[in-house]
């Protein structure tokens, strides 16, 4: 029973250690998830990459989609747009199961920021169709409002402003204000876009408005953009207005880009200062350029570092899953071991038991079919025999008694007389005044080529079954008929008594001669349908 113990034990520990393993990567995996959402991009960007291989161990899809979403979204703050793309596409691998709506929530997202991506790549037709693939998946209302939104200002600057219109008038059925700020501007955008003649003012300063009273200053700056861009053909001394505010606003939110956007208005409307305004655009361009690519050698950098540390720490667990398998597999060893010498000494002594048993059962098989067979044999002679005197019982109870001693000293059948008149006697002796006994086929050709041992196994079948009869059957004609065909001896046995049952053929003594023709590899058939009288047929093969 310990071993049995033992070796649960060790499957126990096995799998509440493996199952443990997976319980710890998948905390870690939330931990640096939420930790990324805590600190700020460029430590964020490290630990959703961390979240993204701890998840990716757990083989948790949507947690590896959504990582690499939101590492896509800081490469696309940091002005890595190619690389942002690049990541969207790699999470959307991930995010398979469409059917699911945490997944089709994140997919959204993804398509979104490659949407934007491609707006300042100036990709504008792959910009609306990664727009259109988010309001595809998107199953958040206020996040359609921005999808449409976001596709309906790219429609606009690419010209398309009857679909531009359609789609940032249902952005306007948002409840946040700053949402239906900013599509109430786009909006108007579209409008005297398509029409420079269309008074977009009133729309333009009520989503200024919305804007201030937020006091969101990104959302702010964008109407500035735009009402710059609306007074630049009709009042230069308005666009320059609102191309200084954009400017300042976006010096206070340090938008590099929108600064940037704000100095190229004002070098085109302010003539006067334009060397100063250039000098510090450029200066800003090649600060933001450097910025650009440092940002996007910055994320190789760190990508390279995880997936180096992700290697690391694989190589550090297959050393200690070698160690773990090494002791395993020597506990294991250990308890087939002792479990192998446990079982081989059970089996020894059960084979030591059985042999002895077996040795026990031949004894007695040969006590009956010897001895008392044998002495039921002089019995029967002494009564059917008229001319069976004293000596001659003296001499066959001698016989049996040497025989009982052969049998206690587990000696051979030593007999040399012929087999053929060994059999013709055995059944002669059944012979008297109320039994008839015929035989046929018993001929030396017969037995020439049948082994001591078979002879013995043959002789002492016949005797049960004609002691078997004396007591049992009533019967007056017994015929044995002996046949040889190829390789078989077959022996026929009939008589006409009472016949057997079913349920007696393997009493009185007949459970011997069952036992004794398969140990010669032969078949014996009791024929228990016979009308009166029974039949038997024996089958053996000669060697």
């Amino acid at each position: 029973m310990k071993k049995y113990f033992f070796l649960i034990l060790i499957t126990l520990l096995f799998f509440c250690n493996k199952k443990g393993s997976l319980n710890h990567k998948e905390n870690i995996a939330d931990i640096y998830y939420k930790k990324a959402k805590a600190t700020e991009q460029d430590s964020a960007f490290y630990y959703f990459n961390l979240a993204k291989i701890s998840f990716s161990e757990i083989s948790d899809s949507v947690g590896v989609g959504k990582s690499l979403v939101n590492m896509a979204i800081i490469q696309h703050d940091e002005g890595d747009y190619y690389g942002s793309i690049e990541t969207s596409l790699e999470a959307n691998k991930f995010l398979k199961n469409t059917q699911d709506s945490i997944t089709r929530l994140i997919l959204a997202s993804s398509y979104n920021n490659m949407g934007i991506c491609s707006s300042y790549l100036y990709e504008f037709d792959n910009s609306v169709k990664f727009y259109k693939e988010a309001l595809k998946y998107s199953n958040d209302p206020e996040n359609k409002y921005t999808y449409y939104n976001n596709l309906g200002n790219v429609l606009t600057t690419i010209k398309r402003y009857p679909e531009a219109k359609k789609n940032l008038n249902q952005a306007l059925d948002t409840k946040n204000k700053i949402s239906y700020a900013r599509a109430l501007n786009n909006l108007a955008r579209a409008k005297f876009n398509e029409n420079s003649n269309y008074n977009a003012l009133p729309e333009l300063y009520k989503a200024l408005e919305i804007r201030k009273a937020e006091n969101n200053l990104y959302e702010e700056n964008s109407s500035y953009a735009t009402l710059s861009n609306y007074f630049l053909r009709k009042d230069s001394k308005q666009a320059l207005y609102y191309a200084k505010k954009m400017l300042d606003v976006s010096t206070k939110n340090n938008s590099k880009e929108d600064q940037i956007q704000a100095l190229q208005k004002i070098i085109t409307l302010d003539k006067e200062n334009y060397s100063k305004y250039f000098l510090r655009f450029q200066t800003l361009n090649d600060s933001m350029q450097i910025a650009k690519s440092k940002a996007k050698n910055q994320f190789a950098v760190i990508r390279y570092d995880v997936e180096k540390l992700k290697a690391d720490k694989a190589e550090k667990e297959f050393e200690v899953l070698q160690r773990n398998i090494g002791i395993a597999t020597l506990l294991i060893v250990l308890a087939s071991g002792i479990f192998y010498y446990r079982k081989r000494k059970q089996r020894l002594l059960l084979e030591s038991e059985n042999k002895l048993k077996e040795q026990q059962l031949k004894t007695s098989k040969k006590v009956h079919d010897v001895v008392a067979n044998g002495i039921y044999q002089v019995m029967t002679k002494i009564e059917n025999q008229d001319n069976f005197n004293k000596e001659q019982a003296l001499d066959e109870l001698e016989f049996v008694y040497e025989k009982s001693r052969d049998i206690s000293y587990d000696k051979p059948d030593s007999s040399d007389q012929d087999f053929k008149e060994k059999i013709s006697n055995l059944i002669a002796s059944f012979k008297n005044e109320e039994v008839n006994t015929f035989t046929a086929g018993n001929d030396e050709k017969l037995w020439e080529n049948a082994s001591k041992s078979t002879q013995t196994e043959v002789y002492q079948v016949i005797r049960e079954l004609m002691v078997n009869m004396k007591k049992h059957s009533n019967a007056s004609n017994v015929a044995l008929r002996f046949e040889k065909i190829n390789n078989n001896i077959n022996i026929h046995y009939t008589d006409n008594g009472i016949g057997i049952s079913n349920e007696l053929i393997f009493k009185n003594g007949l459970s011997n001669t069952v036992s004794r023709i398969d140990n010669i590899n032969g078949k014996i058939i009791f024929d228990t349908k016979t009308e009166k009288g029974l039949k038997i047929n024996i089958s053996f093969p000669v060697s």
